[in-house]
């Protein structure tokens, strides 16, 4: 029943990237390496190029973890705004952490975390505190005036001199974060000025992902990076700095463009001469020749500018993003010749909501064939649909009760007689809880339970705008939700 198509082998991935980054390490003698987008839970990855693992990345760094430690670097800024990593739900501090325990957990070495555009920040002040308080090394970088443009004030002591000494040991230093903004790029640049203080040799690179420099700009995953991070005003473009050294067209994005001609002049302040022509050269991507089916790639990605659209489309709606956002995401669309009516869920929820004259939920199984779900009395659309295909998979049929109603009840009761809720319909996490309960007694309860792993990767669309616990239970699931953008109320 789940026969998702292949379009990247990652297995060739993993060889190529970590034979690449040894090259850098023996190039330089010590390596600092920025790691571009999410070194665990990399699901935008997995999405727009199927077969790629998740935790890709962190599989690759294994081979090299005797030799590797890693740094996590947070901003002041993102502390204090207290800063939400969308897929996660979960604010940057506590990702931060998050990110050292599960690193720790896989055998890494985490040496510190370092906070980094520091001007005082009481909310950085605190957070400081609770890792002196839990024993964690902990190091700051501060602003610095004039920066990137102000050369001599960033090579100098009142600069990069100012920040904090990281120390570290190993050959090859990890500097990670929870999301972008994070002063990866400024904490490595920091080091190699310390480094050379302390009369080492040490280099810089940056392992990235997207946009993947050896596919055309307008191809589809270089499209769905664009749309992945509309929010940031990145543009996908050629590299012309690579493209005057070596004749040859790469695909780079606009900030590493914009910022190679103030990274070459600090190379050249720090290390005498910049070891790079182009923002290319920094970067350490294989993506690209381990894409074994380009049409399939193509067409998740496609889907994925899709989801991305409703997903602003929604932010917009709830004052969380701005319409300029909204129009870039159309733009890409065109771009990228994408029709809204081709993903399936829409239409198959859209039709459900017209039969029954409430809010809808379809899912999509893995080999294509689709579920709904509708508003009842004592279920939301969301948890009658993820009932239905958990029946589905189990080979129940749908009018049989897997739940019964004098369980769901009581949790109705506790819900509004004593927790104030003015709905008393359940949402997918009390659904599951009350799945779980009815498991003990009631053998279809335990085989529908029993199907959950296999909701991972399946598509779903809600023709109203969905609560945030609905939201956070099925990107836990592994479930890609859009909704359109209206409310039900």
């Amino acid at each position: 029943m789940d026969n998702q198509k292949i379009g990247f082998d990652s297995k060739k991935y993993l060889e190529l990237q970590s034979k690449e980054i040894k090259k850098r390490i023996a190039k330089f003698g010590k390596l600092y390496l920025e790691f571009g987008g999410k070194l665990f839970d990399d699901f935008h990855a997995s999405r727009v190029l199927p077969g790629f693992v998740p935790d890709n990345k962190l599989q690759m760094l294994e081979q090299l973890k005797d030799e590797a430690e890693i740094i996590i670097v947070i901003s002041a800024e993102a502390i204090e705004t207290n800063k939400i990593r969308g897929d996660l739900g979960i604010t940057y501090d506590e990702d931060a952490l998050r990110l050292k325990s599960a690193l720790e957990d896989r055998g890494f070495y985490v040496s510190s975390i370092v906070i980094t555009q520091y001007t005082g920040q009481m909310a950085a002040d605190r957070f400081r505190n609770r890792l002196q308080a839990l024993g964690i090394p902990t190091y700051t970088t501060y602003m610095i005036d004039g920066y990137p443009a102000n050369i001599p004030a960033i090579i100098s002591d009142e600069g990069y001199g100012k920040n904090d000494f990281v120390k570290t040991t190993r050959n090859l230093v990890v500097v990670t974060a929870p999301g972008p903004g994070s002063g990866k790029m400024a904490t490595c640049l920091s080091q190699l000025y310390h480094e050379q203080k302390h009369g080492v040799k040490a280099g810089y690179a940056k392992f990235e992902t997207f946009p993947v420099w050896n596919l055309p700009l307008k191809h589809p995953v270089n499209l769905a990076y664009e749309a992945a991070t509309a929010d940031l005003d990145d543009v996908n473009m050629i590299d012309p700095f690579h493209l005057e050294a070596y004749g040859k067209t790469t695909i780079n994005y606009n900030r590493d463009v914009e910022v190679f001609p103030v990274l070459e002049s600090i190379f050249e302040g720090i290390l005498g001469e910049c070891p790079y022509k182009s923002p290319t050269d920094m970067g350490v991507n294989m993506v690209g020749y381990a894409i074994v089916d380009d049409e399939v790639c193509k067409e998740a990605s496609r889907q994925e500018i899709i989801r991305r659209y409703f997903e602003t489309a929604c932010n917009v709606k709830r004052g969380l993003a701005s319409k300029n956002e909204l129009i870039k995401q159309e733009l890409i669309i065109k771009q990228a010749n994408v029709d809204l009516n081709s993903r399936q869920v829409v239409n198959a929820a859209l039709k459900k909501e017209e039969e029954t004259n409430g809010p809808a939920v379809a899912i999509m199984a893995n080999d294509g064939h689709m579920v709904t779900g509708k508003t009842s009395r004592l279920l939301g659309a969301c948890s009658s649909a993820l009932l239905n295909i958990l029946k589905d998979l189990a080979g129940i049929d749908h009018d049989v009760k897997i739940i019964s109603p004098e369980v769901i009840e009581p949790i109705q009761s506790l819900k509004t007689h004593y927790l104030g809720s003015k709905n008393p319909r359940l949402h997918t996490d009390e659904i599951l809880i009350a799945l779980s309960s009815s498991a003990n007694t009631n053998p279809d309860a335990k085989k529908a339970l029993q199907q959950l792993p296999r909701l991972k990767g399946m598509q779903a669309h809600s023709t109203v705008i969905l609560s945030s616990v609905d939201l956070s239970t099925l990107k836990k699931l592994g479930i890609a939700i859009t909704c359109t953008p209206k409310y039900e109320d």
